[in-house]
């Protein structure tokens, strides 16, 4: 038996790929059945990366001892914040509303949203321990003791550890739903 979990698979299984050939990757946005939600939701994904970027070449230049500490402290909370935050609102939207529905009209690529749902899980743990190398990092930059560039380190690790993650999950899911949305025409 494969083990399809986050940590360990490489794309979506061929099981829950048969929609994916029928609606490959370069015809979905003009697809008919694309709409402005779809697009929405795409463009968050996208957004999703775009902050994850920011904060590690934000942390890469302040270990580079080019970056000053108090605007990278700045930066660190806000995009640590933004992302972690607006990940976990985003999850649990797709959790409750969307998986359901996209299972209820694709039952038989309903065990890939059940695996969707169990990276979420996986995820949260990752943002945990995201969160807690961040707030370390932060709180020792007001530590005149604190080995910052050590901290700083070791976020950006959980960072780029993190972004695997990320990217493949985003990728699975976005692979699974928007081929299901164009194939039902489903409308949320």
């Amino acid at each position: 038996m494969s083990d399809d979990s986050l940590t360990h698979r490489d794309r979506l299984p061929d099981a829950l790929r048969m929609l994916l050939e029928q609606y490959p990757r370069d015809i979905w946005q003009s697809h008919r059945n694309f709409d402005g939600l779809t697009r929405f939701w795409l463009e968050r994904h996208m957004m999703f990366r775009q902050a994850l970027a920011q904060w590690q070449g934000d942390t890469r230049a302040f270990i580079d001892k080019g970056r000053d500490a108090r605007a990278h402290g700045r930066q660190t909370a806000r995009l640590g914040g933004f992302l972690i935050n607006e990940l976990h609102g985003h999850h649990q939207i797709e959790d409750a509303h969307y998986f359901p529905t996209l299972s209820a009209a694709e039952p038989r690529l309903a065990k890939g949203f059940d695996l969707l749902d169990a990276d979420h899980h996986a995820l949260d743990s990752e943002l945990a321990a995201l969160t807690d190398a961040a707030n370390t990092h932060l709180r020792g930059l007001g530590d005149k003791s604190a080995d910052t560039r050590a901290n700083a380190a070791r976020m950006l690790a959980q960072l780029d550890g993190f972004e695997r993650f990320l990217n493949r999950h985003l990728l699975d899911e976005e692979e699974l739903v928007v081929p299901v949305i164009l194939h039902h025409a489903l409308k949320f």
